[in-house]
């Protein structure tokens, strides 16, 4: 993938989904053109047994010493928020928690940080389906609303704050319905799908963008999310009008869909490919 050679890599987090794409590093990456360097987790035990000792970063802080090309973040959005106008100063950075955008202040310092050090923030698109159908409409002047609901079984969730004492009042409970920018702070691990859709369309953003969260006691082994957009009437008053609806198979409990695992895969991939631009761009 890289004329210099091998695309360095390193991965910040080792949950379900930092475990399957170290996995697959080690396993498909040296075909690839692709070095797993290190993989970081705040517990240090997670890894024993699985990851070579001597791929265990001890402190995300030393990451510059194994000079990577892209440094993937599986963790949480407070890495972002924390370390990821650090982690720019040495690699370009691949963003699985885009709810951490949702904070203007971590926004900012990402955009500059990847100006000074002239290194690109990627933003995986997870489960969010229809994502370029999405950002060229926006960039044509043709998206008037834009809506994201998320809908799974309460243990699937991992809420914050207020949303932390909601409880469903029936077999389907709207726990919230809003701008995307209120539910990313306390729904952060569950509203990254809506966080890519508002960065799609930047024209809508956090604000535009409608981000609904409900608890829907069937759905004990699947994510559904459904993405409703319109644009603007046209001279007849007639709008055009998009609805998908996708069913994610996950584990009871899990916050990550089988599908989105893969789906970060491939954008891990494509990233590798892409030129270091700064910027936030979605892959």
């Amino acid at each position: 993938m890289a004329d210099k050679g091998p695309w360095r890599v390193g991965v910040v987090g080792y949950g379900r989904l930092g475990q399957s794409l170290v996995s697959r590093l080690l396993a498909q990456g040296p075909e690839l053109g692709l070095e797993l360097v290190f993989v970081w987790n705040r517990d240090p035990g997670r890894m024993a047994g699985s990851v070579p000792p001597s791929l265990q970063l001890q402190k995300l802080a030393a990451l510059g010493e194994r000079h990577p090309d892209l440094v993937v973040e599986v963790a949480h959005p407070k890495i972002i928020h924390e370390s990821g106008a650090q982690i720019l100063r040495h690699a370009n950075l691949l963003v699985g928690s885009p709810s951490a955008l949702s904070d203007q202040t971590t926004e900012r310092q990402l955009l500059e940080a990847s100006q000074h050090w002239n290194h690109a923030v990627f933003v995986a698109r997870g489960a969010l389906w229809g994502t370029e159908d999405i950002t060229r409409l926006d960039a044509a002047g043709g998206l008037r609303s834009l809506r994201v609901t998320m809908a799974t079984h309460p243990d699937g969730f991992r809420l914050e704050g207020p949303l932390a004492a909601a409880h469903s009042t029936g077999p389907r409970t709207v726990l919230y319905e809003g701008p995307v920018r209120g539910l990313c702070p306390f729904a952060p691990r569950n509203s990254n799908t809506m966080a890519a859709a508002a960065l799609a369309a930047p024209s809508l953003g956090f604000d535009g963008v409608t981000g609904v969260l409900v608890a829907d006691l069937s759905l004990t082994d699947m994510h559904v999310v459904d993405v409703e957009l319109s644009g603007h009437p046209g001279p007849r008053g007639r709008s055009f009008a998009v609805h998908t609806h996708r069913e994610n198979p996950a584990e009871p409990g899990a916050v990550t869909g089988s599908a989105t695992v893969t789906a970060f895969w491939r954008s891990l991939l494509v990233c590798c490919q892409l030129p270091s631009r700064p910027g936030i761009h979605l892959c």
